[in-house]
């Protein structure tokens, strides 16, 4: 009687990206649906960070189907901060038309500005944090359990400017909240004496904890900010938007470019096999779709965007198993080679 094939073991680095963060959503809908393959380690920024602990909250109870269920629940949650009297309107239009809607509205252009002139420690309750309702609704206790996928949430140190890792019992509401701070918009998050700004700027998402010996080599980013932009950015948004971008991918970049260093050692035998890690590297992303996509519905979240959001991380993930499954376990998918040529 023929046997069952062993499950593939992953490591997942889910990035941050706002509301963005629905494409992930449709990513680790497809993921968790297959079950050729073991989420063995999450490492999570910001959204990266929600996305990681739905997942975590499902599998440390032993359920693929709780996990997908918790994905939803949040996401429901999140669209639901969305002002209700405004989507009846919005569902005329595409859900393009609608983000870049949302950027030219008076609202958040008023927003906008005062977050870039007004210190958010000077707003009062406008710079209540809404996803602390939705993040205190998870299941904490399943959470930090060492049951399930080992679970890293990146924050950045204000007063040190260095990473700072959350895992096992460190990990609750505050570790998420300070995960996705930006410190324009919201006040610093404390924890035991420190203050905690966005994980975007020191590791978005932070791939180091998933270099540990007793974990599988392969590492799948799921990636929301672009990479490249072909188009030059000429106007004062486009400008500020391509600067956080670059910011926001630095982290990602350097470690890539460490796991090439070690793959260039141990391929050309100045290291012996087995002396550093050899990372097996995947990506998952829809760039051309994120390019389109105007930066104010990263902050501002809409139900028909972050539907298109979902669907398109759904379709980028069946194309990554289509095309890369056979390489988890054996090689990298992503060219590292020609990424930093």
């Amino acid at each position: 009687m023929a046997t069952e094939p062993k499950a593939k073991q992953i490591n997942l680095a889910l990035q941050g990206g706002g509301a963005h963060g629905a494409f992930t959503w449709g990513v680790l809908e497809r993921i968790l649906a297959d079950e050729r393959i073991e989420i063995a380690a999450i490492s999570g920024t910001s959204a990266g960070a929600l996305n990681g602990a739905a997942v975590k909250c499902g599998l440390a109870q032993g359920s693929r189907n709780l996990a997908l269920d918790t994905l939803e629940q949040v996401w429901t949650d999140i669209g639901a901060l969305t002002d209700e009297r405004l989507a009846p309107w919005l569902a005329g239009f595409s859900p393009l038309a609608v983000s870049h809607m949302i950027e030219m509205s008076p609202g958040y252009q008023l927003i906008d500005g005062m977050s870039r002139a007004v210190s958010p420690y000077m707003t009062g309750e406008f710079a209540s944090n809404a996803l602390r309702k939705v993040v205190e609704g998870l299941n904490f206790d399943a959470i930090c359990s060492d049951a399930g996928p080992a679970f890293h949430i990146c924050a950045t140190n204000v007063r040190t400017g260095k990473i700072k890792l959350f895992n096992h019992e460190a990990i609750g509401p505050d570790s998420i909240l300070a995960s996705a701070c930006l410190p324009t918009l919201f006040p610093a998050v404390v924890i035991d004496g420190e203050s905690y700004w966005d994980g975007g700027y020191t590791g978005n998402p932070a791939l180091f904890p998933l270099f540990a010996a007793d974990l599988p080599r392969d590492i799948l980013i799921v990636n929301i900010n672009p990479l490249e932009r072909p188009i030059l950015p000429v106007t004062a948004r486009e400008i500020q938007n391509r600067i956080n971008e670059i910011s926001f991918n630095t982290s990602l970049f350097r470690e890539l470019r460490a796991i090439h260093f070690v793959q260039r050692l141990v391929r050309s035998g100045t290291i012996p096999e087995g002396a550093m890690k050899d990372v097996l590297v995947h990506m998952v992303a829809d760039d051309e779709l994120m390019r389109k996509l105007s930066v104010a519905t990263k902050s501002v979240a809409n139900p028909i965007v972050m539907a298109q959001l979902r669907t398109a991380g759904q379709a980028a993930a069946d194309a990554f198993l289509e095309r890369d499954f056979d390489a988890i376990g054996d090689r990298s998918s992503v060219d590292l080679a020609e990424m930093f040529a």
